[in-house]
């Protein structure tokens, strides 16, 4: 009896012991689970607040970049204002044809019979001064054209400098209106290859 009663008694300690244990692990179980559940969201949360905050960063700059200027009118700006700077110095298809017109009106008007100095006059002084004059527009288009150009960034975004090429292009459209002008006013003024004298 007292041999049944100690293996009873061992075999009940060993059964509390493992019911013990089962006890522990089931409970340990979930524990660590939701520790680690725990880290790992911990883990996410900086991650989708760096994501959040680089996305509205993002939307800020590229509510900012689309509100900037891209300066592309300022680059179409310069570049017409050098081309208008060349056509003022070759005269231009409307120059030449201005000036062929203001021939022939002078050879309709001027008779035969007038004097040498008149008819050169009528014929090719006006026309000359045709040509000059149409120059000389074109030429007060490109340096009006040039230095609206060089001025936008003055009433612009602050802080935001206008490109190189668009400053060197402009510039050069100032420089050929200049002396399209200049030229211009030298050829109106007979100046610059008057007529030829007839005395």
């Amino acid at each position: 009896m007292a041999t049944k009663t100690a293996e009873g008694a061992t075999g009940g300690t060993e059964a509390g012991t493992e019911a013990r244990k089962d006890d522990e692990t089931t409970t340990a179980g979930p524990a660590k689970e939701q520790t680690a559940d725990n880290q790992a969201a911990g883990e996410q949360a900086p991650e989708e607040a760096a994501e959040a905050d680089g996305g509205e960063a993002g939307d800020a700059t590229e509510a900012a970049g689309g509100k900037a200027p891209s300066g592309v009118g300022q680059g179409a700006g310069a570049v017409v204002s050098a081309a208008l700077g060349l056509v003022s110095l070759s005269g231009g298809w409307i120059g030449t044809v201005a000036s062929a017109r203001e021939q022939l009106v002078g050879q309709l008007r001027t008779s035969s019979t007038a004097s040498v100095a008149t008819q050169i006059k009528e014929v090719y002084g006006d026309a000359w001064h045709t040509t000059a004059l149409w120059a000389g527009l074109f030429a007060l288009a490109a340096l009006i054209t040039g230095v609206v150009v060089l001025a936008r960034p003055a009433f612009g975004t602050p802080g935001r400098p206008q490109a190189a090429w668009i400053k060197s292009v402009a510039w050069a459209g100032v420089s050929l209106g200049v002396i399209g002008l200049l030229l211009a006013v030298l050829k109106y003024s007979d100046a610059l290859l008057g007529l030829p004298s007839t005395g």
